[in-house]
């Protein structure tokens, strides 16, 4: 990973003083504005789910109501791990990395959280096991679900080059992509679609992030992407020599071999 001098402008503690103030006015100004932008989200109208979902789970067959737990409000991870990919997306288990001690909080204040990707379960559940995760993670194989919320793109779309994501047509990157989306259930047990966020709509769900931001290198992603994928590897690859590529995804160093004809890893 590249480096970032940090030379910078010194000064006493006054004029530090002064120069802190002024950013703190306008820190203030971005909680006030997030605070109203929060708001006018839970305003959004909603839209009723008339279509029965079914994944694969742990426990066997689960609808998408099952999948609340009893409580009112669902939150899903829509997790990049496709049919037969072996590991999952390198940004989604970053996020992903930042859920199990926010579980507790979460379902005692009437909020369940669930991952859901299209891979088959017995793929989903050998890479959660190698993750150590525990929170929940279902598969939609089979189902219209990832489909219908713009994450999963078919041979179809892929061919023609774009596709549907993040409100807007974009040029095809890969099978799966990323997002959250929310919903609520009724007394009655009516579903409805609140919330759905794409893209860097998701660095809000990583705390690392939020640490690196008030850091004097910040989150120093200097190329070649200028994001995660310049330094963000699956949690027990950090000291192997891959790279990720532009979809996410891990991609191992190549082989060389040596004058003696072992292969060493370049």
């Amino acid at each position: 990973m590249s480096t970032m001098s940090v030379s910078h402008k010194i000064v006493s503690e006054k004029e530090w003083l002064a120069a802190r103030k002024n950013l703190l006015t306008r820190e203030k100004e971005l909680t006030r504005e997030r605070d109203e932008l929060n708001r006018q989200r839970r305003e959004l109208p909603w839209v009723r789910v008339e279509k029965n979902y079914v994944f694969d789970g742990p426990n066997g067959k689960e609808t998408l109501a099952d999948l609340f737990a009893g409580r009112s409000q669902l939150i899903v991870q829509h997790f990049m791990l496709g049919p037969g990919w072996k590991e999952g997306c390198v940004g989604c288990s970053f996020k992903s990395d930042h859920i199990d001690g926010t579980l507790a909080h979460l379902e005692h204040h009437d909020v369940s959280l669930v991952s859901v990707s299209r891979a088959p379960l017995e793929e989903i559940e050998a890479f959660k096991k190698r993750m150590g995760w525990k929170f929940k993670w279902v598969s939609s194989f089979g189902s219209d679900f990832n489909y219908d919320f713009h994450v999963s793109f078919s041979p179809e779309e892929a061919a023609n080059g774009k596709v549907f994501y993040n409100y807007a047509l974009q040029d095809f990157l890969s099978e799966e992509l990323s997002g959250d989306s929310v919903f609520y259930k009724d007394s009655s047990g009516d579903v409805f679609h609140t919330y759905s966020t794409h893209g860097r709509g998701d660095e809000q769900f990583v705390s690392t992030y939020m640490y690196l931001d008030i850091t004097p290198k910040g989150r120093n992603e200097n190329g070649p992407r200028h994001n995660l994928t310049d330094w963000v590897r699956h949690h027990d690859r950090y000291d192997a020599k891959g790279s990720v590529n532009e979809q996410g995804r891990y991609v191992e160093a190549k082989k060389e071999t040596s004058a003696c004809g072992c292969e060493s890893h370049s």
